[in-house]
């Protein structure tokens, strides 16, 4: 078995083994074989950034063997510079999501932690899978276990908010279902994704494809205007749900722009190019004012994740090297910070059990060893420098400029409103005199908030002071692809 199964099947056989052991007096058992299952499934993809070869936009790692052979359906895995980070950031929020949980979750531990390795290893596979119906499946089979965690564990409302979740993002890949069952169709049986990279295929065709794509995609980032589910969902999930959703499952969209929307309707994604960015602009400046009026920690930062993620797609569809980049290390750096944030968010609710920012004041007080940590975080959330949050933005915005000077500074606006609103809530709910009671008891962080929360901080500064191995991965796929682009032509 190669090394991209292994980090798909093993957090996947882990996942199934938790669920046969369905009895309370196994919980203590039940969260070290998820903490074990995780750690081996990081500790798997490993060898796949150490093995990586630089220099060359072939798919490395690649396993190939026959599915439904009657369909021309493979199992067919690789990766790229593209994709190759998506895994390795997956395993390893995972693996933090696993200790988070570790005393918040007290009912059916079980299904809880085997539906977070499931889903790991679902995920994994969307960014690995080079055959079109392959990442269909994977793709689609991401809803499950997540909607099994935001409708079991979830909020007072989450019964809505599972549903909402669920009906629009299955909604928009039924589109893509369609589309690609025509490229199968078009190339003459095959789906081979990379196949379809090489399809002449007319201007009217393009057209119906990048709108199919978008329907599955868009909602999946989520881009204004079909971006009202998030939020709810946010508020109502646990909060690793909020963790793994936020630092990947967001990021599942953005991917599918990258690897099915730009290359294989180039054209198209240069002539809808300015509707991307002006989506992409009302999420990074409107929906950042949006967060700045939230009461509700959760909600504010979900708008937060709405707004960064306009960054990426923005840095797509300006199509230079510097932008598209950009929106890559933005994804990466996105799920590092994010996930953070909901965990503080988390670390606060676990004691408080409350999610209002009124709640709350002069934490500092009361917990400095994690008010300093949330301080980071908050800082990489703003985008400063020598933080994660500072490189994908900057690179996004020098590539605005690079295009156009009113787009990237109407994109550099958002670091405004982004300082803005993650200042304001850091303030109310941090700084300050105690104002109530069960502020005035809190206890500061225990040795297993601290690790996990310290193994964030570890990335985002890393990242933040040395991002050239991440854009060194990342560089020659992203030329190739920019080639592609630049080089097709109507039929």
């Amino acid at each position: 078995m190669g090394l991209l199964s292994l980090a798909i099947w093993v957090p996947i056989f882990f996942g199934v083994g938790l669920l046969a052991l369905g009895k309370e007096s196994h919980v203590r058992t039940v969260r070290w074989i998820a903490l074990i299952g995780a750690t081996i499934s990081f500790l798997v993809t490993l060898p796949l950034y150490t093995g990586f070869e630089l220099g060359t936009s072939a798919m490395q790692f690649v396993e190939k063997s026959s599915w439904i052979p009657r369909f021309n359906m493979n199992y067919h895995l690789g990766v790229d510079g593209i994709s190759l980070w998506f895994v390795l950031l997956t395993a390893f929020i995972n693996v933090v999501v696993i200790i988070a949980s570790w005393e918040a979750i007290t009912t059916r531990v079980n299904q809880y932690m085997a539906s977070f390795l499931i889903l790991s290893g679902l995920m994994i596979g969307v960014f690995a899978a080079l055959d079109g119906m392959l990442f269909y499946v994977f793709f689609e089979a991401t809803l499950i276990p997540m909607y099994l965690i935001i409708g079991i564990w979830g909020g007072p409302n989450k019964i809505y908010a599972a549903f909402k979740f669920f009906l629009y993002t299955l909604l928009g890949s039924l589109l893509m279902l369609v589309a690609l069952i025509f490229l199968y169709n078009k190339s003459g049986g095959s789906f081979d994704i990379l196949a379809w990279h090489q399809l002449p295929l007319s201007a009217t065709a393009q057209t119906l494809l990048f709108f199919s794509f978008f329907a599955a995609f868009a909602v999946k980032v989520p881009m204004f205007p079909v971006h009202t589910w998030l939020p709810d969902v946010h508020v109502e999930a646990p909060t690793g749900g909020s963790a793994v959703l936020a630092a990947i499952m967001l990021k599942l969209g953005a991917y599918g722009f990258l690897r099915f929307s730009m290359p294989i309707v180039p054209d198209a994604s240069r002539e809808w190019a300015w509707l991307m960015i002006t989506f992409s602009l009302i999420a990074v400046i409107y929906v950042g004012l949006v967060a700045l009026v939230q009461r509700d920690m959760k909600k504010l930062v979900a708008y937060s994740s709405v707004a960064h993620m306009g960054f990426v797609t923005l840095g797509f569809f300006l199509f230079n090297d510097l932008s598209v980049s950009g929106g890559i290390v933005q994804m990466i750096a996105h799920g590092f910070v994010s996930a953070a944030m909901f965990l503080c968010i988390g670390v606060l609710y676990d004691r408080v059990h409350s999610r209002e920012i009124a709640s709350y004041g002069g934490v500092v007080n009361t917990m400095p060893k994690f008010a300093a940590f949330a301080l980071l975080f908050a800082m990489a959330n703003c985008g400063l420098p020598a933080t994660a949050g500072f490189v994908g933005e900057w690179m996004v915005i020098l590539g605005a400029v690079k295009s156009n000077f009113w787009i990237g500074m109407a994109a550099a606006s958002a670091l405004i409103s982004g300082a803005a609103y993650t200042l304001w809530m850091y303030k109310r709910v941090y700084l300050g005199p105690v104002t109530n009671e069960k502020v005035k008891n809190l206890l500061d962080i225990n040795s297993r908030e601290f690790l996990m929360l310290a193994m964030l901080a570890v990335a985002v500064l890393y990242m933040g002071l040395y991002p050239k191995p991440f854009t060194d991965v990342m560089n020659t796929s992203v030329a190739d692809l920019l080639r592609h682009v630049a080089l097709s032509k109507l039929n």
